[in-house]
């Protein structure tokens, strides 16, 4: 499958999703996370670990497991440190992330490690610390800034028109939900809804009073207020069009040319996900929120390719056309 086809399939895939997500966003949300994500998560971390986590070192990844295990405990099993922690977490794998890709000696390293404790510290006291670094960064951040990088990157090495058509749809698709507002949808949240949406109702009421969208006092008018629509259009097409490249992609990617037995275990672990998900979405949840997390987590190195070779492609634009 060539370049130009796989971005019109894209663009198709872009318009499908904000379609959907205009008409019904928060059960859109709730089947691209429960049902494709959890695909993703495993087929992206296979195909990160032949890639080697895009990192200089051959273990690098177990420190980033690391520290999402250290997340996971202190999220279900003891409650005891506050959201900042929660976040400090998620900075320390950034930074991390970033002496992985690009320093290999370890004396070098091992300081750098310390600088990076350093800084955490002193970012832990500014304010929306929480919220940029806790909440945004793995999840909105995750799901819509990094693909577009990742896709920008790929553009930038092909050049092709329809390569940056794709691009230019993705903004023009996230754009609309800001600027066309619906009337005559009639569109009422179900307390079933509700219910499974619970652990990400932050994520929408951090992003409403953020950007200055509305004034929410109560985190449950994100269900019933035209902002909190809005907002939820926007998350519902960064998902599921986070996912959908993905696998669009896998002609490019090959992320499916594994043994066959980690083919079958992969699709059974996915069974098994839908399958909670569906019992009780909640379940699904904290049961896939190791799983959800890690492959956030071993991204980053990917995330500090993708920026930096969008730097080196500007770069090397500008010089080349003087």
């Amino acid at each position: 499958m060539n370049a130009d086809r796989i971005n019109y399939i894209n663009i198709a895939l872009m318009i499908f999703s904000c379609i959907i997500a205009f008409i019904l966003p928060f059960e859109l949300f709730l089947f691209s996370y429960g049902v494709l994500g959890p695909l993703h998560y495993l087929t992206e971390i296979g195909w990160l670990h032949k890639k080697n986590y895009f990192t200089k070192g051959k273990y690098d990844f177990l420190f980033l497991i690391g520290l999402c295990c250290v997340l996971f405990y202190y999220t279900y099993m003891d409650r005891s440190k506050n959201g900042a922690f929660f976040a400090d977490l998620v900075a320390l794998g950034v930074f991390f992330s970033l002496i992985f890709v690009f320093i290999k000696d370890w004396l070098y390293r091992g300081a750098l490690a310390v600088l990076a404790f350093i800084v955490v510290g002193v970012m832990n006291n500014t304010q929306d610390y929480f919220i940029w670094i806790g909440i945004f960064l793995p999840t909105i951040v995750h799901v819509f800034i990094f693909t577009w990088a990742f896709m920008l990157f790929g553009v930038l090495k092909e050049r092709s028109f329809s390569g940056f058509l794709s691009i230019a749809v993705l903004v023009i698709c996230a754009a609309s939900f800001f600027i066309i507002h619906p009337q005559g949808l009639n569109y009422t949240v179900s307390n079933y809804v509700q219910k499974g949406y619970f652990q990400f109702e932050l994520l929408n009421f951090h992003l409403i009073n953020m950007f200055h969208l509305d004034t929410l006092n109560d985190i449950k008018q994100v269900f019933v207020t035209n902002s909190g629509f809005i907002i939820m259009r926007f998350i519902a097409f960064a998902y599921t069009y986070h996912y959908l490249n993905w696998f669009s992609k896998t002609s490019v990617i090959k992320w499916h040319q594994v043994p066959k037995k980690t083919l079958i275990f992969t699709i059974a672990v996915w069974l098994l996900s839908v399958a909670l998900y569906a019992y009780d979405y909640n379940m699904g949840l904290q049961a896939l929120f190791f799983l959800s997390f890690l492959h956030v987590f071993l991204e980053f190195p990917l995330n500090v390719v993708s920026f930096t070779g969008i730097g080196k492609a500007l770069n090397f634009s500008s010089k080349s056309n003087p």
